[in-house]
C-alpha cells in the first residue's frame, strides 16, 4: 500500500514539474527569484524532449509500482499518461521535438517580457 501511494505521489509530482516547466516563467513575472528554479527546470524539460533522455521520475515510479505488486510501464510519463489522451497513436520523435520547441517558445516569450520590464 505504501509503495503504491509513493508511486501515485510521484505521478502527481511529475505532472506538477511538467506544468512548472511549461508555465513557471509566468511565476517569474510576478516573483523574480522563481526564475532561478525555473530556468534549470525548463532546460531539463527541453533536454529530455529534444535528446530523448530518460526521466528518473519515471524509473522511480515504475520501481515503486513493482514493489507494490503492480505492473510498471514502458516509455516515459508523457507517453503513458498524457499522450495516450492527446495522441492515441503514441509518441514519435517529431512530437517530442515539437514538445521541446513548445516549452522553449513559451518560456522564451515570457523571459523576453521579463527582460523588457527591467
Amino acid at each position: 500500500m505504501l509503495y503504491r501511494v509513493i508511486a501515485d505521489g510521484l505521478v502527481l509530482f511529475h505532472l506538477c514539474f511538467i506544468l512548472f516547466v511549461l508555465f513557471g516563467g509566468l511565476l517569474a513575472l510576478k516573483w523574480r527569484p522563481v526564475m532561478w528554479l525555473h530556468l534549470p527546470a525548463a532546460a531539463w524539460g527541453v533536454a529530455v524532449e529534444v535528446f530523448h533522455l530518460p526521466c528518473p521520475l519515471t524509473r522511480w515510479e515504475n520501481l515503486f509500482r513493482h514493489l507494490a505488486g503492480q505492473d510498471g510501464y514502458a516509455g516515459g510519463f508523457i507517453e503513458h499518461y498524457i499522450l495516450t489522451l492527446i495522441y492515441p497513436a503514441g509518441l514519435t520523435p517529431q512530437i517530442q521535438l515539437g514538445l521541446g520547441a513548445l516549452v522553449l517558445l513559451i518560456n522564451a516569450a515570457v523571459y523576453m517580457r521579463l527582460i523588457r520590464r527591467r
